[in-house]
């Protein structure tokens, strides 16, 4: 029996509201007991001890919309680089995509998948499956042994399925398998027009445009399917405030539906990409102010329910290109956390809601025993500085890609800490 006393440390719950001095004990990679004033007596005679120095201790992340590069493109990125990123992070949980080569649409791919993940990753790795053949739109697959064999979720990734009648099928499959399918709300035919936002700044840089509504035309139609089947239904990346008010439309009438917001689309809009930065050229492009505001109200009042970081790396070659031509995609990892917290810094987001979204959440619709402190929860946990101040630099990260729309940008918060199942993966 193992146990580890965290000590000196300032807690943050989600689950309970608590922001307090205090401690945690972990025993065997499970919390035993957390709370206020716990190592007042004295700490366990046979505890490993380590003092906090009153830094914030809290649930891992848990990221739910992670790209790895495994099988097919490890070149940008593996699980041994991407796990050691995420682990500098604070990301106890990555939730990964399944736009590999090939896509991890049968069973016997998931099971390859899983097991590289865990020779090679210091953190948990639960992988999502497609939700048609080759992520094509066309055909579905196998959902039920696909589940079996370790899928927490199923989606087609960044491919939005065009045809209504191949979703609502679907979703009725999913439904009567109790899955949940996280769909990619960008009409394709407009989406495929070009690689800007619709509007006077793409215009005046001669980018190929990109209307914000092809996002609230396909999000409205997958959340009357969703009705219609009664399937569990979750909106990826979205990125517009006309989004936000479909969403709430469907939350307000019952609507099994959550949605999930990318740090790039709070954290930056339209005027970043500048002179054809190519970096910030993400999927879906960035929005307008107005937008990117209104990200940030809805994450604090609890309309939007989880923070990704859109993790996607792309190579040198696919980014040192003109602005149009260049792939799409950046890597977030290690930036997740400390751009995340600007949210606390500059808008007042207490840290309680702010883990709510980038822990609790996120493990809840993945069906995790995590993202909080309880007794009997995973000991996931990380320890930061939350006013540490830093610049980021691509050439620092442990991404294999370092294609961050971030660089340069001057961030505070810095992770001292993490560990897994009770075992200091970084730090």
């Amino acid at each position: 029996m193992t146990r580890l006393a965290l000590t000196n440390a300032h807690l943050i719950d989600p689950a309970t509201g608590l922001d307090a001095p205090g401690g945690v004990l972990v025993q065997d990679g499970i919390i035993a007991d957390a709370g206020e004033g716990l190592f007042n007596d004295g700490t366990p005679a046979d505890a490993q001890i380590i003092n906090c120095g009153g830094k914030v201790l809290a649930p891992g992340l848990v990221d739910f919309n992670v790209s790895i590069g495994e099988p097919g493109a490890r070149h940008k990125e593996s699980f041994r680089s991407g796990g050691e990123a995420a682990a500098r992070g604070g990301v106890t949980t990555i939730i990964t995509q399944p736009n590999t080569d090939p896509p991890l649409d049968e069973p016997a791919i998931l099971e390859f998948v899983l097991r590289r993940a865990q020779a090679a990753t210091p953190v948990r790795v639960l992988p999502m499956a497609t939700l048609t053949k080759a992520a094509k739109g066309k055909e579905m697959t196998e959902y039920r042994f696909l589940l079996d064999a370790g899928a927490v979720a199923l989606t087609d990734g960044e491919n939005a399925i065009a045809d209504p009648v191949v979703f609502r099928r679907c979703l009725e499959y999913a439904a009567s398998v109790d899955a949940l399918v996280c769909h990619h709300p960008q009409e394709p035919h407009f989406s495929a027009l070009g690689c800007a936002t619709e509007g006077l700044f793409a215009s005046m840089r001669g980018l190929p445009e990109v209307p914000a509504e092809a996002e609230a035309i396909m999000l409205a139609r997958d959340i009357r399917i969703a009705a219609l089947t009664g399937a569990r239904y979750h909106a990826a990346q979205i990125s517009t405030a006309e989004s936000l008010a479909v969403i709430r439309r469907a939350k307000d009438a019952g609507t099994d539906v959550t949605c999930s917001v990318a740090v790039p689309h709070f954290a930056l809009n339209e005027f970043d990409i500048a002179d054809f930065r190519t970096f910030l050229k993400v999927c879906p492009p960035l929005r307008a102010e107005a937008d990117r505001a209104a990200m940030e109200e809805a994450l604090a009042d609890g309309l939007i329910d989880v923070i990704t970081s859109g993790h996607r790396p792309q190579d040198e070659e696919s980014k040192r290109l003109p602005f149009a031509q260049a792939a799409a995609g950046g890597v977030g990892l290690e930036t997740l956390l400390p751009v995340s917290l600007d949210l606390h810094h500059r808008a007042g987001m207490k840290l309680t809601t702010l883990f709510e979204r980038l822990s609790l959440a996120p493990a809840r619709l993945a069906g995790l025993n995590a993202g909080h402190l309880g007794k009997g929860t995973a000991a996931d946990l990380v320890l930061f500085d939350p006013g540490a101040p830093w610049v980021v630099d691509r050439k620092d990260l442990l991404s294999k890609s370092k294609n961050s729309p971030f660089h340069e940008r001057r961030v505070q918060g810095r992770v001292l800490g993490t560990w897994v199942g009770g075992e200091r993966v970084f730090g």
